[in-house]
């Protein structure tokens, strides 16, 4: 996610408030404008360059960014924190762009009103980090209690303990269910996969987007139980790519005989029947949320001082990183720097190839 959508035929030419693809596109373009600002040193360009770069970003960023102000008021989507806070608090903590700050801040309380859908997915624990945010730039303890009571309760609703273990890590290991539809009286009225293959299976992108939104609650509540949520979820994660079938790996394109990639981009559904075997459907921006996540998750321990756990999860996450610029890049177009990436899935199922 985070790239326009695109039709065989060019750009979809609608305003960007009506895709939620469109909408999360602004947050790519501040994080790198934020990359250029504070890790400039990562660029090829410098000085005079570099301030065009950050002057177009910064331009290129308003341009996508200053339509979605309203959105934060919608009451009729759970996205509220993938859609404004990625580029609203980018503009904020870099600017002090104190229109920005406000949008965030609505969005925050307009998520708390949210009571009368009773449908809850796993996603939604990636706005839980929203609701801390604001919660400690207001002092409204209120908002962030509703983020720790949502995170505790979907421990219990959407997360499932696994019998199997990974090699080096002794604790419970997680799966995700990705939907659970909930009576008035906070009772499961029932559980389902809107994007997953099925409801027993794991959905990808639904346990990535479960590891970082349980890293970041961990780090804004110093709570156990999300931390211990986080390693077993990302466990399992890793696991079930290491014991992927073979079709996953594929000839390293330009590398030595033998060399292979793709053993650490996921498929889309770990539990999924690979339809193609010469070509599995994965899900490489899942790929990347969940080694968003496994970087949290090594900040945390290394906060700990757990410093072997840290670098583990640190691995796990450049190894996954890497695999996927390794699959969907040519070396031709790496070394040129202009790099586009194969096409991965947001739900299979309702063909949502991207």
């Amino acid at each position: 996610m985070g790239a326009p959508v695109r039709r065989r035929r060019g750009p979809v030419p609608a305003p960007a408030h009506r895709f939620l693809d469109l909408r999360v596109f602004p947050g790519t373009i501040y994080s790198l404008l934020e990359r250029s600002i504070r890790y400039p040193q990562s660029f090829q360009s410098h000085g005079a360059e570099l301030a065009t770069i950050r002057d177009s970003l910064e331009a290129l960023g308003r341009t996508w960014s200053d339509p979605l102000h309203g959105q934060a008021r919608r009451h009729d989507i759970h996205d509220l924190g993938f859609m404004i806070q990625p580029h609203m608090r980018a503009r904020w903590e870099l600017y002090h762009d104190t229109e920005a700050f406000e949008t965030v801040k609505v969005a925050a309380e307009n998520l708390v009103d949210m009571d009368e859908n009773f449908v809850v997915i796993v996603d939604s624990m990636c706005n839980m980090d929203l609701l801390y945010y604001i919660a400690a730039h207001t002092g409204r303890q209120e908002i962030a209690n509703v983020a720790t009571t949502h995170s505790k309760k979907l421990l219990a609703t959407h997360l499932r303990k696994e019998s199997r273990t990974r090699p080096g890590y002794d604790g419970t290991l997680y799966s995700t269910c990705h939907v659970v539809n909930f009576g008035p009286d906070g009772q499961i009225k029932g559980r389902y996969s809107a994007q997953g293959y099925d409801v027993s299976s794991t959905w990808s992108r639904g346990q990535a987007w479960a590891i970082l939104g349980y890293a970041q609650s961990y780090l804004w509540t110093k709570d156990p139980k999300f931390l211990d949520a986080a390693r077993g979820l990302a466990e399992y994660y890793t696991l079930r790519m290491e014991e992927a079938p073979a079709e996953v790996e594929v000839p390293r394109k330009g590398g030595k005989e033998g060399e292979t990639v793709g053993r650490y981009v996921p498929l889309w559904d770990f539990d999924a029947p690979i339809e193609d075997p010469s070509n599995p459907v994965r899900d490489t921006s899942g790929a990347m949320v969940a080694a968003n996540g496994m970087l949290v998750l090594s900040q945390a321990l290394a906060g700990l001082g757990l410093h072997s756990e840290s670098a583990r999860y640190l691995e796990d996450a450049l190894r996954i990183a890497q695999d996927v610029v390794d699959l969907s890049v040519s070396p031709e177009r790496r070394a040129s720097g202009r790099g586009r990436r194969k096409p991965g899935v947001y739900g299979h199922r309702g063909s949502g190839q991207v």
